[in-house]
């Protein structure tokens, strides 16, 4: 199984039941990518530093706690998936991986994400779900291609300001954390849209979030909101869900939102139903009560 040509550029020994690796394999400096996923792996070598022309390692699902030291050699890697593992850190060399699009670290451990994140200029995609996320760095502003970031199912009680500096992020999933307040700087963000905040404990929204102009979907499903800031500005939004929330009241400028095809009002009570629903619905918006 284990290859004596140093010069391939693909290996594939993904799902083999492997709880360690040959010493050799760090000679193939030659690959480009490497899969190692759906093992029984504890650890990897420092060799993994010598595979410098490696653009794609895939590690997940295994049973690693650390990352070593020397991954941050691998100055060409564009995909990282370290999911599905056990991992307590990230390393801080993370940061020297200035190719780094995909970087994948759902399903571990992980307490705290390293300042050096903010490095990965090119990172486009970020996934940490289903972590024990309490705070997140200040430098994660500094992601100035990220497209997409998934961080919920985590224990975030509250969000950096410098979220606002992230220019090109078009979806931001928030489900399942401990959020009660959102930072003003969220409204900074004019190329999302969709925005997903499940199962948090929000008791208000920043009057900034009138300001996503390009926000097509917003779900604020079980949270605690008792009042909401005016969405006058949401006109692209297609896609509200504001179901078992604290709103006893709706604001009227819902009803002047000229793309809302969907609006779940479940589980509130509203007393009085607001009179311009039936507007919404002959418009052709489905309304759910």
């Amino acid at each position: 199984m284990f290859p004596s040509d140093s010069h391939i550029p693909s290996l594939d020994w993904s799902a083999q039941e492997l709880t360690d690796l040959p010493e050799t394999l760090w000679r193939n400096t030659h690959l480009q990518k490497l899969n190692l996923g759906e093992n029984h792996l504890i650890a990897l070598s420092d060799g993994l530093g010598n595979l410098h022309n490696l653009t794609h390692l895939y590690i997940h699902n295994n049973r690693l706690t650390t990352l070593p030291d020397s991954i941050g050699n691998l100055s060409h890697l564009h995909t990282l998936d370290a999911g599905h593992n056990a991992l307590i850190a990230l390393p801080d060399t993370i940061g020297h991986l200035r190719e780094l699009e995909f970087l994948y670290a759902s399903d571990s451990q992980l307490t705290e994400l390293p300042a050096s994140l903010g490095d990965l200029q090119r990172l486009r995609f970020l996934n940490a779900t289903d972590n024990h996320l309490t705070t997140l760095p200040e430098t994660l502003g500094n992601l100035s291609a990220l497209v997409e970031l998934r961080l919920y199912n985590n224990r975030l009680a509250a969000l950096p300001e410098s979220l606002g500096n992230l220019p090109r992020l078009k979806e931001l999933h928030l489900n399942h954390n401990a959020l009660t307040t959102l930072p003003e700087a969220i409204g900074n963000l004019k190329s999302l849209t969709r925005l997903s905040l499940v199962n948090n404990q929000l008791t208000a929204l920043p009057d900034s979030m009138g300001h996503l102009t390009a926000l097509t979907a917003l779900d604020l499903r079980n949270n605690r909101l008792s009042t909401l800031p005016n969405f006058t500005g949401l006109q692209n939004l297609r896609y509200l869900d504001l179901r078992a929330n604290r709103l006893t009241t709706l604001p009227e400028s819902l009803a002047d939102l000229p793309n809302l095809e969907r609006l779940d009002l479940r589980w509130l009570s509203l007393d009085p139903l607001p009179t311009w629903i039936p507007l919404l619905e002959h418009r052709g918006c489905i309304v759910y009560l």
